[in-house]
């Protein structure tokens, strides 16, 4: 199943993509995807659906974030050995967690919107997991069976708010527009290795990011599991799970976005997105 909102931005409608790649529209089927309702029981119960039985949606309609909204947006950081190298850091010895606010969800194609005083804004292609099942103690084996499905995400950031104003890197990861995610949310069943998934960021035409999920140094698997140890992962919890080299902090001389920027990712049977970089009103 492939599933995506969408609408004008807060006031988005369920829908999902037909054998025919037509959107179809859930509305009053589906309460919206979130917490339970994108839970792995509910993704099934949506697979059952007859979709030719739904109106299609103009192909135009703009497409919003393809989780409605969530408790927990969780990063994963410095997860590609060559993303840690041009960052001047060591390969972490375990997975390195911070969060986003969850205010930060924006559809695929919204401008990035660069924040005032911004002098750093970056870029990063990430592979998005979004957990289908409560999780708690989960051993890596299982882990891939608490994971509804799976999603392309721009982990946009700060560079001197996360890194130069002292403290948690939220504060850089966590502005307005800071966390692009879909077009949708493609179920776990069509992604079966996540870790076999090339994916791809160009900055006004240029492939500046250009690998593979295989080059993460913790999989998909390691980090649910290794998350579940220390908290209880909750049905529509969105993790990102790092970015590889290529961002704008690790160039020389440094690059980052301004104004008229336009940003094109790509992950395998994830889909794509485009945004442009706008200065903050």
């Amino acid at each position: 199943m492939k599933l995506l909102r969408f609408g004008p931005a807060g006031h988005e409608a369920p829908g999902a993509i037909d054998a025919h790649g037509n959107i179809r529209d859930l509305t009053g089927v589906v309460p919206d995807y979130f917490g339970a309702d994108i839970s792995c029981d509910a993704i099934a119960r949506i697979a059952a659906l007859d979709l030719t039985q739904y109106p299609i949606v103009d192909p135009s309609t703009r497409i919003g974030a393809c989780v409605a909204d969530t408790r927990n947006f969780y990063c994963v950081g410095l997860n590609y050995a060559l993303h840690a190298a041009e960052s001047g850091l060591d390969a972490p010895s375990e997975p390195v967690l911070f969060n986003k606010a969850s205010s930060s969800l924006s559809g695929p194609n919204d401008n990035v919107i660069i924040p005032r005083r911004s002098v750093k804004t970056d870029w990063e292609v990430e592979l998005g997991v979004v957990i289908g099942r409560e999780a708690l103690y989960v051993d890596e084996a299982d882990a891939l069976n608490y994971v509804a499905g799976y999603c392309l995400i721009n982990d946009v950031s700060e560079r001197e708010f996360q890194i130069e104003k002292g403290g948690q890197w939220v504060k850089g990861k966590s502005a307005p527009t800071f966390g692009p995610i879909g077009p949708y949310l493609v179920s776990a069943d069509e992604i079966p290795d996540p870790q076999t998934l090339r994916l791809q960021l160009a900055l006004n035409g240029e492939v500046v990011q250009d690998s593979n999920t295989s080059d993460m140094i913790f999989s998909v698997r390691e980090i649910v599991a290794y998350m579940s140890q220390f908290m209880r992962l909750m049905p529509g919890d969105i993790i990102t799970t790092g970015t590889p080299s290529g961002v704008g902090l690790g160039m020389n001389p440094q690059r980052f976005l301004k104004p008229g920027d336009v940003m094109e990712l790509e992950i395998d049977g994830l889909g794509q997105q485009r945004q442009v970089a706008v200065a903050a009103d």
